[in-house]
C-alpha cells in the first residue's frame, strides 16, 4: 500500500507513520529525516538544506523530488511505503505521479493552537535524533536522551518564530494539496487532535476500507 501522510507541522504525521509502517511492514519515508541525515553528515547538500530548514522554509522542489525518487528505487518499497513530508507542493505531487501511483492520502486535521503547543514542547537528541515532548513524551531524566544519554535540544525549526513561519508556508504551499487529492478521490480526513493511539486506530480503519 502506497500512502501519503498530509497535515500541518506538528499534526503527528511522523508518530503515526512509525506505527502504521510497522503494522503494514512497509517503510516510513520522511524527507525531514533524510534532510537531517544530510545535515548531520555535513554533505554539500546538507549544508544547503540546513540554512533553508532553520528558517522554516521549503527545500526546492527539484532537489526534494530527486531525493525521494532515489529512495523509492530501493527494494524495501516493493510492498508499499508511507511518505511523510512529501509532497509539499502541487508541483511535487505532479512529479510524484509521474513515477509512483498513490493508493490513499491521509490528511491529519489539527488547529494552529495545537500545532504551536505541540511543536514548542518538542525536544530532540542532538546525537541520535530521538524525539521527546516536555508534556506528552518526557525523557526519564530531564534534558537527557533515554536512548544514548546525550543532551536534548530544541530543533531550530521549533522556535516560536519558525513555527509561525512554517504554518504560513504550509497554508500557502501545502494546504492546496488537500483539494488536489480530494478531487482525485484519494483523500481521507483524520482528526489529528485525538490521543495518539486513537489517531493510529482511526488511520488503520480508514486505510483498510
Amino acid at each position: 500500500m502506497k500512502l501519503i501522510f498530509l497535515g500541518p507541522p506538528g499534526a503527528g504525521k511522523g508518530t503515526i507513520a512509525s506505527r502504521i509502517s510497522k503494522d503494514l511492514n512497509i517503510p516510513h519515508i520522511s524527507t525531514g529525516d533524510l534532510f537531517r541525515k544530510a545535515i548531520k553528515n555535513q554533505t554539500e547538500l546538507g549544508k544547503k538544506v540546513q540554512q533553508i530548514i532553520e528558517s522554516g522554509d521549503l527545500v526546492p522542489d527539484a532537489l526534494t523530488v530527486a531525493l525521494v525518487k532515489e529512495r523509492l528505487n530501493n527494494p524495501d518499497v516493493e510492498n508499499g511505503y508511507i511518505l511523510d513530508g512529501f509532497p509539499r507542493t502541487i508541483k511535487q505531487a505532479d512529479s510524484l505521479e509521474s513515477f509512483s501511483k498513490i493508493d490513499n492520502v491521509i490528511n491529519f486535521v489539527i488547529s494552529d493552537e495545537q500545532v504551536i503547543q505541540r511543536l514548542s514542547g518538542r525536544r530532540m537528541c542532538k546525537n541520535c535524533g530521538e524525539g521527546y515532548h516536555i508534556e506528552n513524551m518526557k525523557p526519564q531524566k530531564e534534558g537527557i536522551c533515554d536512548k544514548c544519554g546525550e543532551e536534548l535540544i530544541i530543533r531550530p525549526d521549533d522556535t516560536p518564530e519558525a513555527i509561525k513561519n512554517r504554518l504560513a508556508v504550509y497554508y500557502e504551499s501545502t494546504a492546496p494539496l488537500i483539494d488536489y487529492y480530494k478531487e482525485k478521490g484519494l483523500l481521507l480526513d483524520i482528526d489529528g487532535a485525538q490521543e495518539v493511539g486513537k489517531v493510529a486506530e482511526a488511520t488503520s480503519k480508514a486505510i483498510s476500507k
